[in-house]
């Protein structure tokens, strides 16, 4: 537009537009002021003397900065080159000497502000964009200062360049945006010089243009009436405008933050307004010419319209709205519609034009469609003359006969498109008068349908057209008078568009528009009838359950620009389903067109795939909601045939898929709601609620995972919530049985032959729904049933049988519920037929515990049944029982209690009954050890991996994170290739853990089942062990373990210690059960039995040295605890009973006899005869453990330091025969025991130099681990677990299952990796204990020494070269040498690598 006009007359309106507009400065009256004294009259002040001296002589620095020259600069001749505070003589004449700090900020101020406007014209992007920011910071706290120094920089600088200006123009913008408000001198000012800056030419066209526009914007945030009565001023001068003026005018338009509450309605009213006063210039050729060329002309891209564009086609709607001459209307939408088709937004446009044209001449422009529509281009354009005719017009104008398309072809092959939405304008701005052209309407729009060449352009228009005529519709009251008959031909339309959606994707909105329309038509009169309902509930539910996953949809847009997002697009379909299920319903509120309705939805809720039964029951449950809430129905009409609807919501309530669950669950509350109003017939439900969201959360808390409509963690859907109502409180079953009360006999027979249906599906879960469903109704008469033992042999028998797993839980669900009242005869009938146990009946235990309450009592039977210790039939002469005769149910339930212990429904139980369970074991044992039974040979002291069942991977315990997890842990070394260590595999968290409960259970594959059962005592003991292992107690496990105290549990004899052992350890380890335990064992000291009086007396005396008892029972009540146990029957219980009451709890005044005797006792360390020796060490770990807390922290070091000396005794021979090694090696075992000892008792004290000791002993011990003699390895292996427990290693779990179980490489690697870890300060100790080492005379542990170096030299050559001297270095040759000729193959390897390694590191300087 820029071209039509006269360049020279718009510079003379710039120079006059210049003059006024520097005028307007609020400070021009005192720089006037300042003149009127200068000798030259009129003359101006020159900008150099516009500061007065004062301050110029305070900022002269300031001021005589020279500008940086930049050759790159276009304009820099033009910046002057001192930086200028303007203020007029008179202003700083006026200051009083109190305001003179505040002037000189503010010009100090002024003068930053100033430079940084002269370097917006700089070349560095960073650097202008912290120029931008900030002075718009500065703006946000003086914006009266930026505006007024933009505003003289401007005067100053007239001749800078238009990309500097263009920036000026951004800083302005947001300056006046920022400002709170805006002088009206300032107003006129920067309107001034938007106006004269919108129109004017430059090298950046249209860019500077606009951003001379949003100043005035910005402007009009403060002032539009001001800046509108210009705009319109400009626009009504006869010329056509500028399209500065016409983009100003399509923001205000389009963007209503501009205004305030009220205030665009004021301009649009306005607008109305101005159009009118436009109407002169249809008339004038020029104006609407260049008006249609502004409509014709190209945009930038064609998915966006710019502002002035889009302003243009409403200012010409409503130019011809206004005019009155018809024939001038009806020419100028001719020319319009004449014009190209081929882009969007113009069609758009054209339509918007068109509609607000007819608001006032609705019958001439249908009149310029019609003539439109029957003319040539849109004949060609039409799909009825696709063939023939292309082919005729291709041979005219030698074209391809295939594809038939030129310029031409693009300019009219969407017309239709266009006057589809031409007819949906027409409807939208007609409003209320459009009612009668409904029909004639919908006629044109399924003939531009059926005939025009189908694409993604026409569906759209389609759709977008009818959207907006039944929207009108729907908005004008006197619809429900008119009867359209043309609804019937645009349904099939809209049936034909939905079934020509692609089947496999959802990438637009077109099936959510759909429905609405047919949601919206279905109101209408006539109404439907049967069979087109029918159709169009077919084809709309078919076009959307019928849709793949989410994830596939996905994938079909994953190479889309812009990708829809899937998960909303398809929650507003389904969201558009339930509205036109709805819609229905309201049209007829009966139950015939429910059932209708849910008749359509039977055949997906019954869908072999999960989404479509997921997506059928949400749309049955939001129905269901609906007319719940809404009380739609006639509650006098009584229901029928909603059997065969509960029983399926019944099925699905045990869908594998978890939404599908909860949406049953809820649709059965929803029509549990109707069926109670329907049985109040007149009287309505009272009190119903709205549903309010709630989280879909199953029982046990799990989230709902849905079968792929939902995304991981998405918002909570509205199908998924639940209202506050009790009935949805419930879970399916109790739903379902609240259901069935308020069903008739027919409703139920309906209900049976549903479920029975549902046995022969194809679907294992349908099976298994069934059978829950039969037995759902079985159980409302349970209270009836009389022979529950026979009916839980029963079931016994037909787990065997049952093929489906699902219906195999139902089965066990059934005996869930009968356990809540039967659990003694049911427990007592499967104890008859657990020995030997089998899966089936291990099921059915697992079943008694399902619930929790229910899993406390089966223990409490099983307990009592333990109880009693009847002997069994039969001889006891250590011949085996033969298999006929039953086995007693003290020992099944001995034998329950074991694998009860691995099944995770008993697994809170267990831990709550730890107490109980543990005295009871410890009591079965010593019952099995009176009995005499053969038992099975015992386990080795170190058993292999395999056999270690007692320690099962189950998540409670608390076990470390794996070594490879953790990062600070060294990994192997980057070596050259030949050098690399030999591989071994990762040391597994759990090695020798298995994850089933008993193998005994299901054998492993490949293996016979054991026909040989275990004997009393070892299931007792593996149930101790498994019982201490899956309750979280694994650290007094592991001290019973690594000293192979289980031993201790195998003679009647020995059978005290093992129960003190274990007792002591759970004191050691702070236990937290032993005040439960305590309160548990108190009961016992008064049992008939005495095995239960002798453990529960074993276990206190060890507890005296926890200071946790005396929380329970205090010192008083103890001593009479135990003067009581001295007149006990039995002699065992009266020792132990004076035992205990020796303990220094009572008699504090042993603590210092006691330490009093240590020092003689240290010297008996040095006693000639090694049996005294082993007793003295023996002596004084006793003495350590009786102070208990009152260990003797003084002595400590000394027996620390004592005990170290003896773990590498070897006597004073200097070839010593076999007798004596096998003694010093006595000596060595206790010494390390007595080390062990006092690091436990010393556990909590921090004591430095028992520590330093400590990590001094963590090598001898380390390489002990490969000592010749088992009793010195045991010892070595726990205390070097106690020691890392004392210096709080990480990963004890995992070294403890590595200490007791592991062997190999691995295991040593993982054994170095700790020490060296959390021994970094020791390293050289370490190290140089290592190589002392390599001068044993036994042969292995020489050779773990050298692995140990050999580790060390590999993850730490530098600091081994430093540190190990020619001398080590020849012995660490001569060693690695020994080792290639050692029997076992990776260690020959190892040195191999080694060899060439330490030749590497030796070699370095």
């Amino acid at each position: 537009m820029d071209g039509q006009h006269s360049e020279k007359s718009q510079s003379d309106t710039t120079a006059d537009r210049t003059s006024s507009a520097m005028s307007q400065n609020p400070r021009a009256a005192q720089r006037q002021a300042g003149t009127r004294g200068n000798p030259e009259g009129d003359a101006p002040c020159p900008a150099s003397h516009r500061i007065s001296s004062p301050i110029s002589r305070s900022m002269k620095d300031l001021s005589c900065m020279k500008v940086p020259q930049d050759p790159a600069h276009r304009d820099k001749q033009a910046h002057p080159t001192t930086i200028l505070l303007c203020k007029s003589r008179s202003s700083q004449a006026a200051l009083m000497p109190k305001e003179h700090k505040m002037f000189m900020e503010e010009a100090y101020n002024a003068a930053i502000c100033f430079k940084m406007l002269r370097d917006l014209n700089g070349s560095d992007p960073l650097h202008l964009k912290y120029i931008i920011k900030k002075i718009k910071g500065m703006a946000y706290r003086a914006p009266n200062l930026v505006l007024e120094t933009i505003h003289d920089y401007l005067v100053d600088n007239p001749e800078i360049s238009s990309r500097h200006k263009f920036r000026l123009f951004h800083v302005l913008e947001a300056v006046i945006e920022a400002s709170n408000s805006l002088e009206e001198a300032w107003q006129k000012s920067f309107m001034q010089l938007a106006l004269e800056n919108m129109t004017k030419s430059t090298e950046l066209e249209e860019v500077y243009q606009d951003a001379a526009s949003d100043v005035l914007l910005a402007i009009c945030r403060h002032s539009w009436r001001v800046v509108a009565q210009h705009l319109e001023t400009e626009v009504l001068t006869g010329v056509f405008p500028h399209r500065s003026l016409l983009y100003v005018m399509g923001i205000l338009t389009s963007n209503e933050a501009i205004f305030n509450e009220g205030e665009k309605a004021c301009w649009e009213e306005q607008l109305a307004q101005l159009a009118v006063k436009s109407v002169q210039f249809l008339n004038t050729d020029m104006w609407s010419k260049e008006l249609l060329l502004a409509l014709t002309k190209p945009d930038r891209t064609h998915q966006e319209q710019p502002p002035e564009k889009a302003f243009l086609f409403i200012y010409y709607g409503l130019i011809l709205q206004a005019e009155d001459n018809s024939t001038t209307v009806r020419t100028h939408l001719r020319t319009l519609l004449d014009t190209s088709h081929q882009w969007p937004k113009q069609r758009e446009g054209i339509a918007l034009t068109i509609g607000l044209a007819a608001a006032r001449h609705l019958d001439h422009v249908w009149a310029v469609l019609e003539q439109f529509g029957r003319s040539t281009p849109i004949k060609w354009s039409l799909h009825s003359f696709c063939l023939k005719g292309r082919v005729r017009r291709a041979l005219t104008l030698h074209l391809c006969p295939r594809c038939g398309q030129n310029a031409e072809d693009l300019q009219w092959k969407w017309a239709s498109s266009t006057i589809l939405l031409s007819y949906g304008q027409m409807a939208v701005r007609a409003k209320a008068h459009i009612l009668p052209w409904v029909d004639n309407i919908l006629s044109r729009m399924v003939f531009y349908f059926h005939y025009s060449s189908w694409d993604e352009t026409l569906k759209q228009s389609f759709l977008s057209a009818v959207l907006m005529l039944v929207g009108a519709v729907s908005r004008n009251e006197g619809a429900h008078s008119y009867e359209f008959s043309q609804v019937s031909e645009l349904l099939d339309c809209l049936m034909v568009l939905m079934e020509k959606e692609p089947r496999d994707t959802l990438c637009t909105p077109t099936r959510q528009q759909t429905i609405h329309i047919i949601s919206s038509l279905c109101k209408l009169r006539p109404p439907l009838d049967l069979e087109k309902k029918s159709q169009l509930l077919s084809t709309c539910l078919h076009s959307v359950l019928a849709l793949p996953l989410l994830d596939v949809l996905e994938k079909h847009t994953c190479l889309f620009l812009e990708p829809p997002n899937i998960q909303t697009l398809y929650n507003k379909t389904s969201s558009a389903l339930d509205q036109l299920l709805q819609s229905f319903i309201m049209q007829s509120p009966t139950t015939d067109e429910l059932h209708l309705l849910l008749s359509h939805l039977y055949p997906w809720l019954a869908s072999e795939k999960a989404q479509e039964r997921q997506r059928a029951v949400d749309r049955s449950t939001a129905l269901l909601r609906f007319l719940s809430h809404s009380h739609s129905l006639d509650p006098k009409e009584d229901f029928r045939r909603i059997g065969q609807l509960v029983g399926m919501l019944g099925i699905l309530c045990q869908d594998p898929d978890r939404a599908i669950q909860q949406s049953s669950v809820e649709g059965l509350g929803h029509l549990y709601q109707l069926l109670i109003s329907q049985t109040a017939r007149a009287a309505p439900m009272v009190n119903a609620q709205a549903p309010k969201q709630l989280s879909p959360a199953s029982v046990d808390g799990a989230p709902v995972w849905s079968s792929g409509d939902q995304k991981t963690a998405p918002p909570t859907p509205p199908e998924m919530t639940f209202p506050k109502d009790h009935i949805f409180q419930l879970d399916s079953s109790q739903v379902i049985k609240e259901v069935m009360k308020h069903l008739t006999k027919a409703e139920l027979t309906d209900l049976i032959w549903t479920a029975i249906e549902g046995l022969g599906s194809a679907s294992p879960f349908r099976v298994q729904a069934a059978a829950d469903m039969l037995l759902t109704t079985i159980r409302e008469h349970g209270a009836k049933l009389e022979t529950v033992a026979n009916l839980g042999r029963a079931i016994h028998l037909q787990l065997c049988s049952v093929c489906i797993p699902q219906a195999k839980e139902k089965a066990l669900h059934a005996i869930t519920l009968l356990a809540q009242n039967h659990t003694p005869e049911l427990v007592a009938t499967f104890l008859d037929f657990s020995v030997p146990l089998d899966s089936h009946a291990f099921c059915l235990w697992r079943a008694l515990g399902a619930e929790q309450p229910v899993s406390r009592q089966v223990l409490a039977v099983l307990l009592a049944w333990l109880q009693e210790r009847a002997l069994p039939p039969g001889p006891r002469d250590g011949s085996p029982q033969p298999k006929d005769k039953p086995c007693p149910r003290s020992l099944a339930a001995m034998n329950m209690l074991h694998e009860l212990q691995f099944a995770r429904e008993f697994k809170k139980a267990v831990q709550e009954a730890f107490p109980q369970l543990l005295l009871a074991l410890l009591a079965q044992l010593h019952y099995t050890l009176e009995l005499h039974l053969p038992q099975e040979p015992h386990l080795p002291q170190e058993p292999l991996l395999p056999q270690e069942p007692h320690l099962p991977r189950e998540p409670h315990l608390p076990q470390e994170p794996h070594l490879l997890q953790e990062p600070h842990l060294p990994r192997e070394p980057h070596l050259p290739q030949e050098l690399h260590l030999p591989q071994e595999p990762h040391l597994p968290q759990e090695p020798h853990l298995p994850q089933e409960p008993r193998s005994a259970l299901e054998p492993q594959p490949g293996h016979e089942a054991p026909e040989a059962m275990p004997s009393p005592h070892s299931t007792s003991l593996e149930a101790l062990k498994s019982l201490l292992s899956t309750t979280g107690h694994w650290q007094d496990f592991a001290h019973l373990e690594l000293q192979g105290g289980w031993k201790l549990f195998s003679t009647i004899d020995t059978y005290p210690q093992g129960v003190s052992l274990l007792a002591r350890a759970m004191v050691q380890n702070h236990c937290k059960q032993i005040k439960a335990v305590t309160s548990q064992l108190l009961p016992n000291l008064q049992s008939k039995e005495a095995r239960e009086r002798k453990v529960a007396i074993l276990i206190l005396t060890e507890f005296l040295y926890s200071p946790t008892l005396l929380e329970v029972l205090p010192r008083q009540a103890a001593l009479i605890v135990l003067a009581r146990s001295l007149r006990d029957p039995s002699p065992e219980v009266r020792v132990l009973s004076l035992q205990g009451l020796g303990n220094i709890l009572f008699h504090p005044e042993k603590e210092s006899l006691l330490r009093r005797q240590l020092p003689p006792f240290l010297d008996g360390f040095f006693q000639n005869n090694e049996q005294v020796v082993v007793q003295v060490m023996g002596t004084v770990s006793d003495v350590l453990h009786r102070l208990g807390a009152h260990s003797a922290a003084a002595q400590s070091l000394g027996v620390a330091i004592n005990a170290r000396s003896f773990f590498d005794d070897a006597g004073p021979s200097v070839t010593p025969s076999p007798r004596d090694l096998q003694e010093r090696d006595g000596i060595r075992a206790a010494a390390m025991a007595l080390f062990g000892d006092l690091v436990a008792a010393m556990a909590g004290k921090e004591l430095s130099s028992l520590r330093t000791q400590v990590h001094q002993s963590m090598v001898p011990l380390f390489l002990h681990l490969k000592d010749h003699c088992p009793g010195v390895v045991t010892q070595a292996k726990f205390t070097l677990y106690r020691c890392a427990v004392l210096l709080r290693w990480r990963l004890r779990h995992t070294l403890f299952c590595t200490l007791a179980w592991e062997r190999g490489l691995s295991a040593r690697h993982f054994l170095w990796t700790c020490l060296m870890t959390h021994s970094q300060e020791e390293f050289g100790i370490h190290l140089a204990q290592a190589l002392s080492y390599l001068h044993s005379r036994h042969r292995h542990i020489k050779t773990w020494a050298a692995l140990f170096i050999g580790y060390t030299i590999c993850y730490h050559p530098q600091a081994v070269s430093q540190m190990v001297s020619s001398v080590d270095t020849n012995l660490l040759f001569s060693t690695f040498e020994d080792l290639k000729k050692d029997p076992e193959p990776s260690i020959r390897v190892f040195a191999t690598r080694q060899l060439y390694f330490l030749q590497k590191v030796a070699a370095r300087p």
